[in-house]
């Protein structure tokens, strides 16, 4: 788990070979397992292949290239329905997230979280068609990737790190 987590990349290219539903699934559903407060699971999904949807999807982000070139699109939106305390279940759509992006990494193919799209929420839930419960928190494009492997870098943790106290 630890040489998946350094090792994940953002895949934006994607080869034209199919992911199958029966994989699909199985990234959505270890997906499922990420924590949520009092087990709510505040989190729906929307898996897009029709190229023509895929298409109308595109034209809400600046990075319509990596939509129309995966296999499988997935929003991810927060089921306000279900929501109890909007930060923890926004929190606990991202960990769903890390989670389907670690088990997309770990099946072999390639992933990215696009948050971009989200500038154009209203219009994506409206092209989708979805429960007026249900808001968009990411579209997470996948397939199998195109680039090679990259390495990564991140800040050091005393950048990041506060104080011990």
């Amino acid at each position: 788990m630890i040489e998946a987590i350094v090792e994940r990349r953002s895949i934006r290219s994607f080869t034209s070979d199919p992911v199958e539903d029966p994989i699909v699934d199985r990234i959505l559903t270890l997906g499922t397992w990420a924590p949520s407060g009092l087990n709510n699971q505040p989190w729906k999904f929307m898996v897009v292949r029709d190229p023509a949807l895929k298409g109308r999807l595109a034209e809400q982000t600046r990075y319509s290239r990596v939509i129309l070139g995966a296999s499988v699109c997935i929003a991810v939106f927060l089921d306000n329905a279900q929501s109890y305390d909007r930060v923890k279940d926004i929190q606990a759509v991202g960990a769903c997230i890390q989670n389907m992006l670690l088990a997309i990494h770990e099946m072999g193919l390639g992933g990215v979280w696009l948050g971009e799209i989200l500038k154009n929420r209203s219009v994506v839930e409206a092209v989708l068609e979805v429960p007026e419960t249900c808001e968009l928190m990411a579209v997470i494009a996948l397939g199998h990737p195109a680039e090679k492997k990259r390495s990564g870098s991140r800040k050091p943790l005393a950048d990041c790190l506060l104080a011990r106290k």
